[in-house]
């Protein structure tokens, strides 16, 4: 186990390395400049020289992203007088917005919660959809309910988020006043009247749902095929003609074993929204990291992107760690050498 934990950390940092390289060669290749962002309005060409040599963007594209990783792992360094180099050790940093002047962590850590907010409450609200759905219609195939769920797969794959966000926003907020249109309430540091884990809750159930509606009718749709396949194995037939309880087949046999599929895939699509879901925050006007993403693109804030591709990156390695580990957990026949 321990071999096998090292080895992937080693991946990981392999796949981190080659994101943020191909992250720092696409910024390099759009035609954009930062340095005239923060020169001001109406700057002169001596002005954007100095911001760029302030923030290093004149600086070969290497020297930029070694300076980058070194701020992670909290070492700086630069070059005094072209030879001595200079080393000093701080705490780690994402390095500073090129828009808003803000430390780049501050950003992160509070559009982090948001998102994890939205993911979480929706990744819940979609298995409690999708499991029920996915079993019975598995269990009861050409059914009714099976006949049904497939419908609903058809209309959750089918509607976009955005439109699905501005009907909810429209019907539940703006016509019958149920829940709010926008906003967001802080569960644990209330802000004002805003706050508190009730406050919370009441803000984000449509966003939960208009996040949810997609991955439930994914989930549903594997699952059912999942459940199906696994009614049929040979273990299964084995334990049945032994006598053993349908629940206990079900539970030991059936579903341990179908749920295999549903664990990999829950765990990267968590990873990945983390990373930021832009179309559900920018319905709602949520300020998560999909919503700070779409601003710093926008705004050529390259230090904050970066920042969120270096927090959505680590989100999809933590996780997919984790699903892996679990694999063993979930069934003894897998060996993770």
């Amino acid at each position: 186990m321990i071999r096998y934990v090292i080895r992937r950390i080693l991946w990981a940092v392999v796949l981190f390395l080659a994101v943020t390289v191909v992250t720092f060669v696409i910024f390099f290749v759009i035609p954009a400049n930062p340095a005239a962002l923060i020169a001001g309005k109406a700057p002169r060409p001596i002005d954007i020289q100095r911001a760029a040599h302030f923030i290093g963007t004149d600086k070969p594209v290497w020297y930029q992203y070694g300076k980058f990783l070194g701020r992670l792992v909290g070492v700086q360094w630069d070059r005094q007088d072209g030879e001595v180099w200079n080393i000093r050790f701080a705490s780690p940093s994402l390095g500073r917005s090129f828009a808003t002047r803000q430390n780049v962590n501050d950003i992160v850590a509070r559009a982090a919660p948001v998102t994890a907010s939205l993911v979480i409450g929706g990744a819940i609200v979609w298995l409690l959809i999708a499991l029920p759905l996915g079993i019975l219609s598995a269990l009861r195939p050409r059914s009714l309910l099976d006949r049904s769920a497939m419908i609903f797969v058809l209309v959750g794959i089918s509607a976009h988020p955005v439109w699905l966000g501005l009907i909810f926003a429209y019907v539940f907020g703006y016509k019958l006043g149920w829940t709010p249109i926008t906003g967001y309430c802080n569960a644990v540091n209330p802000v004002g009247s805003c706050g508190g884990p009730v406050d919370w809750a009441y803000h984000l159930i449509l966003p939960w749902i208009t996040f949810a509606i997609l991955f439930a009718a994914l989930y549903v749709r594997m699952i059912r095929a999942n459940v199906m396949e696994t009614l049929n194995e040979d273990y299964v037939r084995t334990a049945r003609a032994k006598g053993a309880p349908e629940s206990r087949v079900m539970r030991s046999h059936v579903l341990r074993n179908a749920m295999l599929p549903v664990v990999t895939m829950l765990g990267m699509d968590i990873g990945v929204a983390l990373g930021g879901a832009i179309f559900t925050e920018t319905v709602y006007q949520l300020h998560g990291l999909g919503w700070t993403l779409i601003n710093a693109v926008g705004a050529d804030d390259f230090a904050t992107v970066q920042g969120v591709v270096v927090f959505a990156t680590l989100a999809i390695l933590a996780f997919n760690l984790i699903v892996d580990l679990l694999y063993a957990w979930i069934d003894p026949r897998i060996r993770l050498t």
